[in-house]
């Protein structure tokens, strides 16, 4: 495998984490109009992102590869789990 291949899976295999880490701050903001969260877009996002990384990285290490669904569900568990947080108790 060269390099650009290399590069290629990577960038396929980070794009659900980033995709999600984009959107779920972005349609949270659309849903919960009369509450706003007291963090920043883009720490939301990046925590997000973050959040999902680990995820992906336990769900490659759990299945042995990548693509499980089960790995994306508990990806977006983990990034709507982060979004009550930022939404419910960052604010105490």
């Amino acid at each position: 495998m060269g390099p650009i291949d290399l590069l290629n899976h990577l960038l396929n295999w980070l794009a659900p984490a980033l995709w999600l880490a984009v959107l779920m701050p972005l349609l949270a903001r659309l849903a919960m109009r009369r509450q706003r969260a007291a963090a920043r877009l883009w720490t939301q996002m990046t925590a997000n992102f973050t959040l999902n990384l680990m995820v992906l990285g336990l769900g490659l290490w759990f299945f042995g590869h990548d693509g499980k669904m089960a790995t994306y569900i508990g990806m977006l568990l983990a990034c709507a789990s982060s979004q009550w947080f930022f939404l419910r108790a960052w604010r105490a």
